[in-house]
């Protein structure tokens, strides 16, 4: 399964692992949804750490749109807010840019439910890098 819009491969990814479908690229925001089926910890809630994975992809690609062809992003920082949990369905998470610059980019992550609940709040900061 390649995504040659996007310009990625996501085979044997964390992406495909957890299900993610990236919904919207752009440097200033990016959408990206993951059932909770299969993202769960043992209690049948939502994994606090696939939320956590989730809105690091979701920054990630914008932060990557940003950057441009020529640049790679690496996170820094990622600070997430658990608010409350999910059983079924899906979560989506939205990316907003906070800062886009030369060498920093950080983004505001909301993840919520199908019914716009609002399930944690995360923050990404990161890294812009020349590519090698």
């Amino acid at each position: 399964m390649t995504d040659i819009a996007l310009g990625y491969d996501p085979t044997g990814t964390l992406l495909e692992r957890m299900r993610m479908e990236v919904l919207e690229v752009a440097a200033e925001r990016c959408v990206v949804r993951m059932p909770v089926s299969g993202n769960t910890q043992p209690m049948g809630l939502l994994h606090g750490g696939a939320s956590a994975a989730l809105a690091e992809t979701a920054a990630s690609f914008a932060a990557k749109a940003h950057a441009g062809a020529d640049r790679h992003v690496v996170g820094l920082d990622l600070s997430i807010t658990h608010h409350r949990s999910a059983r079924s369905g899906y979560v989506i998470a939205t990316a907003t840019a906070l800062h886009r610059g030369r060498t920093i980019a950080s983004y505001e992550v909301a993840v919520v439910t199908e019914d716009d609940v609002r399930v944690s709040s995360a923050r990404l900061t990161c890294l812009v890098l020349e590519n090698a």
